[in-house]
């Protein structure tokens, strides 16, 4: 794979490093010119890099070291690992110029300061502004991101000809289907899942946070415990008396019952299409339907490469950031490896007119919200899941939501 470099010069007038000095002289002297060339990028780079996706990189380290003689060394790590290692490495100069990871580490990271802006200059509307509002703390970008991710609705073709024009249809389309289940989605017994219902939250207008005027979240502006939130907590228990919510029905028995035919629509992500092609299932990727008349707005997920605020070689890094991985052929590379849509648009937009799988996630991406990654976002899982599930397993709804809201906001008080 080559990857088609655009110019070091040019990006060093991003980076703010001049190239020409010129010195002049009156018209009464003798004009002379001093050119002094930008200093020539040497030395390494160290990149850490999962398993899934160091195949590509090493085409596109091939690359950089053959256009600007930097060497490139890739190590591979368990992606979970990733986060927390760096925050310890980094400050103590042993941790890696670069590194995969997803934009829920980013609160994380930028508040132990282990993470540096990435200069993406007019790159940046390139890529799909739902990723590039993901990698965003404090009106600056983090990271170059190449790849989103999202739930939708996958339906059963064959049980359901058409799509749901809303949650009462899909579970009247499921009951007519004569199935077992009308409906599936895994929970937890203990926890819920908010990952999963939070599409049906947003469709009530109950976000987690207001949002400040540049698109980012607002900490100091929770919104979850609003009206929209009462009247959610109310038809969770309403699900759950009605048995299509189980918090008995974990991740792995949905995608069992949903692959034996015994449901025409199952909530999930791309992660379960395998199983489900594996099946032989005929299926749809559709739109979350709306259960309280708004919009359902799942959460993106959306996975970059992140630059180390210690780098010795920061220059270099930047340039193998947004020319190298920020490029079409490795955003594409990305995708055919990980099966997830390209945050770069050229890309997507290829990667949408080849895999009507991976259009119709996206599709529903485009409706999507980032995952918050403030670092009160803690605060909200802490109470979040363990209180729907109370929720859908009987307890009081308004009660028990209300109490959830008010634990939160003194968490982050």
């Amino acid at each position: 794979m080559k990857v088609n470099k655009r110019s070091i010069a040019a990006f060093g007038a991003i980076a703010a490093v001049s190239s020409l000095v010129l010195v002049g002289c009156s018209s009464s002297s003798t004009s002379t010119e001093e050119e002094t060339e930008e200093p020539a990028m040497s030395g390494e780079i160290t990149v850490w890099v999962d398993a899934d996706r160091a195949g590509v990189l090493e085409d596109a380290a091939a690359d950089f070291t053959d256009q600007t003689g930097v060497e490139v060394n890739l190590v591979q790590k368990e992606f979970g690992e990733i986060r927390d290692q760096f925050v310890q490495q980094v400050p103590t100069g042993e941790g890696p110029d670069i590194a995969v990871g997803a934009h829920d580490w980013l609160g994380v990271l930028a508040t132990n300061g282990v993470v540096a802006p990435v200069e993406l200059g007019d790159k940046a509307a390139d890529f799909e502004q739902v990723a590039i509002d993901a990698w965003a703390y404090d009106g600056q970008t983090y990271a170059v991101p190449y790849a989103i991710e999202n739930i939708a609705l996958i339906r059963n073709t064959d049980l359901a000809p058409e799509a749901a024009s809303d949650y009462d249809d899909m579970i009247a389309m499921g009951e007519a289907a004569g199935t077992e289940y009308s409906f599936l989605v895994g929970l937890d017994p203990e926890a819920a899942d908010p990952y999963h219902l939070y599409p049906f939250q947003t469709s009530f207008g109950a976000p987690v946070f207001g949002n400040n005027a540049d698109g980012s979240y607002n900490a100091d502006d929770l919104q979850i415990g609003n009206d929209g939130g009462d009247a959610f907590a109310e038809w969770l228990g309403e699900q759950g008396a009605a048995g299509i919510l189980n918090t008995n029905i974990t991740g792995d028995l949905a995608l069992e019952n949903f692959t034996s035919g015994k449901a025409p629509f199952y909530l999930t992500g791309p992660w379960n299409v395998p199983a489900i092609e594996e099946a032989g299932i005929n299926f749809s990727v559709d739109a979350i339907p709306s259960a309280g008349g708004q919009d359902a707005q799942p959460f993106a997920g959306v996975q970059g490469f992140f630059l180390s605020s210690e780098s010795d070689n920061r220059l270099a890094a930047n340039e193998f950031l947004v020319n190298y991985i920020g490029s079409e052929e490795v955003q594409t590379a990305l995708y055919e490896v990980g099966g997830r849509a390209p945050a770069l648009t050229a890309a997507m937009d290829t990667a949408f007119a080849n895999d009507p799988v991976v259009a119709g996630f996206g599709e529903v991406g485009a409706n999507a919200v980032p995952m918050p990654s403030i670092p009160e976002m803690g605060s909200v899982w802490q109470y979040w899941g363990v209180t729907e599930a109370a929720i859908i397993n009987g307890g009081e709804p308004v009660e028990l939501w209300d109490k959830m809201a008010a634990d939160v906001q003194t968490a982050i008080e």
